[in-house]
């Protein structure tokens, strides 16, 4: 958010905060609610410590008009209504079996309580657990109640606190962990020139397959810096910090089932320009949707067949052998298998029904490299050519136990690219959405198919910025830029 933006902390009483932090103005509640200059206020940080939190009590409205306000609530509307949702407290509980286990192994009382202060706990043990409650269920003050049932604990109830309800020997830990939050460069003010925006860049250092490296991440952040947008990568257990940010940028593989689309949707909620968006991800991520809306745009693509059944009859009739089987939600030639005949079709077929109802069924067109085309806000700004992985059919060769073989990325101008498959890839990214999207296309003699749009591209120093150097990662920037000004 931009500095000129105000941080507001509202409460109930002003005793309630007893901190004086620069750069956090102090709202009564009733102020907030009734005072029409918050109304009419710009766009501002909400972070709600009133006293009461339950369904249309002045704490629930405060999250509630700022987020008409187009202030961002924290917590919003909808982590209070998730707080009383036992199904949603479930499904969280379901997923921190193994943090649980650890955390609270070895306690010879059947219950306990967890107390999570902007995302700290007391004791050391007890921080990831409360870090990942706090990503889960974004709010300041929050109290946890765990039950132990034979050797199994469970997570019975998360609710907001406020200030007066923390213990008083706790108060000297949440007064330093409210103080480190509240320190960070988005929240104070220094004498040194701030960045006019701050973007966060999600990503995931284990990844095999990473969309961008580290040095790439560097080019990036630098190109942000020269246009005066701060960045900070954050990580999955990160997801409770959102609200400190003003863009987006997913830099970890995408899919639908996945911490990476909740984070995009929880961003573009929040107001946060975000890439990718959620939109995006379920479209891109997705074959079958591709096969379709490429289809009712009239974009050519491969013959393809989405089927439910392992019978061969209809792909060996409409598309021959050898054909392709795609997984639905496949990524970095994952999922993509070559078939010779109606036996090893019958086999594979079976696999991939196992865990999908569906599955794709494409014609086998091979080629010595495929063309990715980057395209950003409805215009191609690089291509390059994807060469075959040596001795292999696809440009990546995925081996049990080994590691990931490629063939060599050649990048391309645009200007020596025929203009067939720039208006192809511009075309077929247009039906995706408006963001960033990596198409790959066949070329064979005047055929241009689309082969996918990805939502979540590579873009990697060395390879992709081969030619255009730091002029890739500018025009990244720059997208940035215009959108946040734009909002």
């Amino acid at each position: 958010m931009s500095d000129n933006y105000p941080t507001l902390v509202v409460v109930t009483k002003l005793e309630d905060w007893p901190l004086e932090l620069p750069g956090i103005e102090l709202v009564l509640e009733s102020d907030y609610l009734t005072d029409h200059r918050w109304s009419s206020a710009p766009r501002a940080r909400v972070f709600n410590l009133c006293r009461d939190y339950r369904y249309q009590s002045a704490g629930y409205y405060v999250s509630l008009l700022a987020a008409a306000r187009r202030h961002r609530p924290f917590p919003a509307v909808e982590t209070l209504l998730d707080m009383g949702s036992r199904g949603t407290v479930q499904a969280a509980d379901d997923g921190l079996e193994e943090l649980v286990r650890k955390g609270l192994s070895g306690l010879r009382s059947d219950r306990f309580t967890l107390s999570i202060y902007f995302g700290r706990n007391l004791a050391q043990r007890h921080e990831l657990l409360a870090k990942r409650l706090f990503g889960l269920f974004p709010a300041p003050l929050l109290r946890a109640e765990f039950k132990k049932t034979g050797n199994s604990w469970r997570l019975m109830s998360l609710r907001h606190i406020a200030v007066r309800d923390v213990p008083e020997d706790h108060y000297g830990f949440l007064l330093k962990a409210t103080k480190a939050y509240f320190a960070r460069p988005r929240f104070g003010r220094k004498k040194t020139k701030l960045p006019r925006y701050h973007l966060a860049i999600l990503h995931d250092p284990e990844e095999q397959l990473s969309p961008s490296s580290p040095k790439s991440l560097r080019c990036f952040e630098a190109a942000c810096a020269r246009v005066s947008i701060g960045t900070e990568r954050i990580l999955a257990a990160d997801y409770g910090r959102l609200l400190e940010f003003d863009a987006l940028f997913i830099r970890a593989t995408t899919q639908v089932n996945h911490y990476t689309f909740r984070f995009a949707q929880a961003a573009e909620r929040e107001g946060l320009v975000v890439i990718d968006d959620p939109v995006s991800i379920l479209r891109c991520t997705n074959k079958v949707f591709q096969v379709e809306a490429l289809a009712v745009r009239k974009i050519p693509a491969p013959k393809t067949l989405v089927t439910s059944t392992p019978d061969p009859a209809e792909a060996e009739e409409q598309l021959g052998f050898p054909c392709v089987i795609k997984v639905p939600d496949g990524s970095f030639s994952v999922g993509v298998s070559r078939v010779k005949d109606a036996k090893t079709y019958i086999a594979t077929a079976k696999e991939v029904l196992a865990k999908s109802d569906l599955m794709l069924v494409q014609e086998f067109l091979p080629t010595d490299f495929d063309w990715r085309v980057g395209v950003l806000d409805g215009e191609a700004f690089y291509a390059c050519k994807y060469h075959m992985a040596k001795g292999h059919w696809q440009i990546a060769l995925h081996r049990a136990g080994r590691a990931v073989r490629y063939g060599n990325v050649e990048p391309v101008e645009l200007v020596i690219v025929p203009a067939k498959v720039l208006k192809t890839a511009v075309r077929a990214a247009a039906a995706m959405g408006d963001g960033l999207y990596g198409v790959d296309l066949k070329q064979m003699g005047d055929r241009v198919l689309v082969i996918e749009v990805n939502d979540n591209p590579n873009l990697d120093h060395g390879c992709e910025d081969a030619l255009l150097g730091d002029a890739l990662w500018d025009r990244l920037a720059q997208s940035f830029l215009k959108r946040l000004e734009a909002r």
